[in-house]
């Protein structure tokens, strides 16, 4: 019951305070907030997709390859809103980020054809990655 609690406390105290910092903030989610961004490169047979998470998700639509191992970088840098509780439910992850740094988050091998879709747990932001 106490680690629910403290959960709640905290999501209400991040959500406060991204409301409090990103005041007038809309679109300011560190560039192509609408659009496709080269955000993804592959170091030693590994594919890194890295989306920044501060006002939203950018980029919000991001295109990797399919079949080979993968792991998405989420960086924050003095986030305090609602996009540092990060939601992956294809993957089971639910985590409130820390307010600056990386989450290393590893999601296998990919398929073509099925998206991975990240959302803040009030489902405001949202990002997406297309696998081919």
């Amino acid at each position: 019951m106490n680690k629910i609690a403290l959960s709640i406390v905290t999501l209400s105290l991040v959500v406060a305070l991204g409301i409090i910092f990103s005041w007038g903030s809309e679109g300011r989610a560190g560039g192509s907030a609408g659009g496709a961004a080269q955000n993804v490169e592959t170091r030693e047979g590994v594919q890194y997709i890295t989306i920044n998470a501060r006002g939203g998700y950018s980029p919000r639509v991001s295109y990797a390859k399919a079949d080979i191992p993968t792991k998405l970088i989420v960086k924050t840098n003095g986030t305090y809103d609602c996009s540092a509780a990060l939601v992956i439910r294809a993957l089971g992850f639910q985590k409130i980020l820390s307010p600056t740094g990386e989450e290393i988050i590893d999601i296998g091998t990919p398929k073509a054809g099925a998206p991975l879709q990240g959302l803040c747990s009030m489902g405001m932001y949202s990002f997406l990655v297309n696998f081919k």
